[in-house]
């Protein structure tokens, strides 16, 4: 009998129609488009303005399309796993709302919280389900509405993030496609790096954490981007030396979208073209576990049966993790 693999058969992604540029943004907070531009790569980005829109606004919209261009009905759908750090509310699981939202009436559905390297994890969590023969068809979407946690009068975080999601299905297959391979790491000592300080069981909202802007992203840069650097471009090589791969058969790259030099400087270490590197920060901006997803619904009509996608990502915790993704049709006919 053979291996039991987990194929995306099909992508998709939306992203809100208001734009935060630079221009606009240097007229909330004191910084400069060359600042923005030269540090981290972004132009504009993507927000919803409504502060009574929550993530599973984009996550219905993106899963819809994913049903619609794929010709799956909702009904057949077993699971909905959604990755995200921004869910509309504390509980329940916004996979169930977006679940309900989309008639995938019969699936069962939660949420795993991997911040930004949510995608990763998210998606060896849904392959499994897949690989154990639990399921046969998985929607796995994964996307943060970023805005609804950031500080607009800090300088240094405000300007990197928008919001955006993406949802892939997956299925069974006997075919060597799919999830191949991935590797996932974590190291608490990470948290006073990067984290929001108040809104959790061990710090309750209060007027003097509202008051002080605790409810939105920490995060000390320098430590996170050294971080970030090594672990991700770390991962990445380690995965591809298990799987027997070199830069020669690698077609793809597809790295979490936190920073351009962060992406640039893990490409180098891969010895990777950037040719080959999906990048698309400079106008989304860091959407946290929505960038990988995105990256692929924008470059899938580039994608061809067969192809070997390295997935790589780094988030708050520290989290981090890589996957050996073997694609499973050719996007162009889609």
């Amino acid at each position: 009998m053979n291996r039991l693999n987990a194929v995306i058969t099909g992508v998709a992604g939306y992203v809100p129609d208001d734009v935060l540029t630079n221009e606009e943004l240097c007229r909330i907070v004191d910084t400069t488009d060359e600042w923005i531009t030269t540090r981290v790569g972004i132009k504009e980005r993507r927000i919803i303005r409504d502060p009574h829109t929550g993530m599973s606004f984009m996550a219905v919209h993106a899963v819809n399309r994913l049903l619609e261009k794929t010709g799956v009905a909702p009904e057949s759908v077993e699971g909905v796993i959604c990755a995200t750090s921004t869910g509309d509310y504390p509980f329940p699981p916004t996979a169930t709302i977006i679940a309900y939202r989309t008639g995938c009436r019969k699936a069962f559905a939660f949420d795993v919280q991997g911040a930004c390297a949510g995608f990763v994890y998210g998606l060896e969590t849904a392959a499994n389900f897949i690989r154990s023969g639990a399921c046969r068809r998985i929607v796995f979407v994964a996307g943060d509405k970023m805005t609804a946690i950031t500080n607009y009068t800090d300088r240094s975080t405000c300007p990197l993030f928008g919001d955006g999601c993406g949802a892939v299905l997956l299925e069974a297959t006997d075919e060597p496609y799919g999830v191949m391979d991935t590797i996932l790491r974590a190291d608490g000592s990470g948290f006073p790096f990067l984290h929001m300080k108040a809104g959790g069981s061990a710090n309750m909202p209060s007027h003097q954490s509202i008051d002080n802007c605790e409810h939105a992203v920490y995060q000390e840069g320098r430590t996170v981007f050294k971080r970030a650097v090594s672990d991700m471009a770390d991962v990445a090589i380690e995965i591809v030396e298990r799987n027997g791969l070199t830069k020669e058969n690698i077609d793809w790259i597809v790295p979490h979208q936190a920073n351009l030099r962060i992406i640039d400087a893990a490409a180098r270490r891969l010895e990777v073209p950037l040719d080959k590197v999906m990048v698309n920060i400079q106008k989304y901006g860091n959407t946290s576990s929505g960038t990988i997803p995105l990256c692929l619904w924008e470059w899938e009509k580039k994608l061809k049966k067969g192809d070997n996608l390295i997935l790589a990502a780094f988030g708050a915790g520290f989290t981090w993790g890589a996957n050996y993704v073997k694609w499973g049709y050719d996007g162009a006919k889609t």
